[in-house]
């Protein structure tokens, strides 16, 4: 949840740290800190609230050295305050600590250090990670193994970077269930949670996996497990740039990356339609070949909007490919008692590929004995890695903490992997044909629908006034509903519900009234006349109809207040329609309430805790 970076080398490290933080407060804002090692002490700025008060603070006073760790972060044991951000340094002040991540067992450990004279200055369970390091390294004198005994003590997730006033040429970092990457530079050493922090720097880089550590410094990288085992580490490609972190001359991350769709749909789909579009091809799934043909049964699961998707893709798994489907939550998952069948393809979806539920959830069922598909966005991501095969989205950093690019291509791989699947079924040449004709043509169907802006943004100052909204959507369009609730309380804290249609009369309707906004999900599909039965049920009760329909349908202008039309298509594929103007609703919403449309209070980009 929190964003890490470290440098050590011949540059100035206050630079580079403070401008890895700007470009990783996404991950986490609720307070920044950083610490340099300068003729043998600590130099050591914090801040709460954003990175710029930590900038500000730093530009009075600068960090000096070579050598330094920086940490913005998002709080989970202990209050947003100056004394819990990160570094944590030892009670001694000698050794300081970045950490991302939770120690389960903190409080019988600050209980122990607490009776040997060790004081604390923070709530936090990270400060308990460097006390228990700083108390063995006065024992043993070994940094190092200090480091090793510690997190073979600790219970959780970690992932840090150790910085000593006794080593002032070297950085300790290591992992388990907490993402890191190591940037080689020429001389120097970046570490990082997020590569976006270390891109501007470097394009190569090591993927730390867990119960791994390096050190960094004078003598290179030396990696080994945490129980000092020596490991061999290839060196990869960083896939992104620097400018496609950047703004672009667009107010925020979210609307650049809400207007990046139709680029990033052609990117998730290129390569992979056969030109005669009657099937796909998926490099990613190469490796479960015989896992495919034997599939009996497919279990989806994710988190937040990927779970969405996960809904939707029960539709898509079940219609085009005839195979039985469950979708779970992935937090919810590894706290059952999955009854993972022989023939069962497990789906994991994921943006940052480091979901830390996710993650949980893909070992469970691999322990049970599924096949695992990975559907993520970052290149090297843990998910990626641990799953048996994966597809990609390639369709670059989403910055935005609202997810919004990243949903519509998880929709587009789910298609593609539903005909792919339905071809080694029973899916007929002609079937598959219309639906991934029809799929090439979303791209440029989306970048219509994005002419809706200016309308939704007047329609957007006209409603965002009211804190309760309702969403329904019937069929495939369910979870559009459910997605366009999600994207309006992230970002504009209004409180809003998704249903499916036929169950608002079992209950909400009973709230409905002149003062509620309901956005209805109405496609032309073979659930159109059902849905326009809804809004008669909500008419009827005075409450305010937004519809979202198919363009030419003159039928609905006469029910609904308002009518966003979106393009025609075939019913599996409107969620990637259906879903753009709800984005831009949240999105303007958001703004005219005034908040921060890319920060969302208490939210973070990439959730690594549980």
């Amino acid at each position: 949840m929190c964003g890490i970076v470290g440098y050590v080398g011949r540059k100035s490290a206050g630079e580079i740290l403070l401008n890895g933080l700007k470009r990783l407060e996404y991950r986490g804002y609720d307070s920044a800190g950083m610490v340099t090692l300068d003729a043998g002490e600590f130099q050591l700025r914090k801040a709460s609230g954003r990175v710029q008060r930590l900038n500000d603070q730093v530009t009075v006073d600068p960090a000096l050295g070579f050598i330094g760790i920086a940490h913005t972060r998002w709080a989970t044991h202990g209050r947003p305050t100056i004394d819990n951000a990160h570094p944590h340094v030892d009670d001694a002040g000698r050794v300081a600590l970045v950490h991302n991540g939770i120690i389960e067992n903190h409080s019988s450990l600050r209980s122990f250090l607490e009776n040997q004279g060790v004081a604390f200055v923070s709530e936090t369970d990270s400060e308990v990670l460097v006390q228990l390091i700083g108390f063995l390294y006065d024992q043993t004198g070994d940094l190092l193994e200090s480091v090793r005994r510690a997190l073979r003590d600790v219970q959780g997730t970690f992932g840090i970077v150790v910085l000593c006033q006794d080593a002032p040429r070297t950085l300790i970092a290591a992992r388990r269930g907490s993402p890191l990457i190591i940037g080689l530079g020429q001389n120097e050493f970046f570490v990082s949670s997020d590569a976006g922090a270390i891109v501007a720097h470097t394009s190569q880089v090591v993927y730390l996996d867990d119960n791994e550590l390096v050190c960094l410094g004078p003598e290179g990288m030396q990696a080994t497990t945490i129980d000092a085992a020596p490991v061999e580490k290839s060196v990869a490609t960083l896939e992104i740039s620097v400018e496609e972190t950047e703004l672009n001359g667009f107010a925020h991350h979210m609307l650049k990356e809400i207007y990046e769709q139709p680029a990033s749909l052609r990117n998730a789909a290129r390569g992979r339609l056969a030109t005669d579009e009657t099937s796909v091809t998926l490099g990613g799934l190469t490796q479960c070949e015989r896992e495919l043909a034997r599939c009996q049964r497919a279990l989806l699961f994710g988190c937040g909007t990927a779970w969405h998707a996960a809904l939707i893709g029960e539709y898509l798994f079940e219609e085009l490919a005839s195979i039985p489907t469950t979708v779970e939550y992935a937090s919810e998952l590894r706290y059952r008692n999955p009854l993972i069948e022989a023939g069962t393809l497990a789906v994991a979806i994921s943006q940052s590929g480091e979901t830390a539920d996710t993650l949980a959830a893909v070992r469970e069922v691999k322990l049970r004995g599924a096949a695992t598909v990975g559907v993520v966005n970052t290149v090297g991501s843990t998910i990626a890695r641990e799953t048996e095969a994966g597809i990609y989205l390639h369709i670059g950093p989403e910055i935005g903490v609202a997810s919004t690019k990243a949903f519509t291509a998880q929709l587009e791989v789910l298609v593609m992997i539903a005909v792919d699947l339905g071809r080694r079924r029973h899916l007929s040449t002609q079937r598959a044909h219309r639906i991934l004709r029809e799929l090439q043509q979303i791209p440029d169907k989306v970048e219509h629908a994005l002419t809706l802006n200016t309308q939704v943004q007047r329609l957007a100052a006209d409603l965002c006034e009211w804190d309760n909204w309702l969403y329904l959507g019937r069929g495939v369009n369910f979870p559009v509903a459910l997605e366009g609730a999600l994207k309006i309380k992230e970002v504009s804290y209004i409180h809003a519900e998704g249903l499916p249609a036929a169950e608002m009369k079992h209950g909400p309707i009973a709230m409905i009234d002149p003062n509620m906004p309901v956005v209805v999900i109405a496609p032309q599909d073979h659930t159109y006349d059902k849905v326009l039965a809804n809004i008669e049920e909500v008419r009827s009760r005075d409450g305010r109809v937004i519809a979202i329909a198919t363009e030419g349908d003159h039928r609905i202008e006469q029910l609904a207040d308002h009518v966003l039309f979106v393009p025609a298509t075939i019913s599996h594929l409107s969620p990637l329609l259906t879903s753009i103007p709800l984005q831009l609703l949240a999105y303007h919403s958001a703004v005219l309430r005034g908040r921060d449309v890319d920060r969302p209070r208490n939210l973070a980009k990439s959730v690594t805790v549980e």
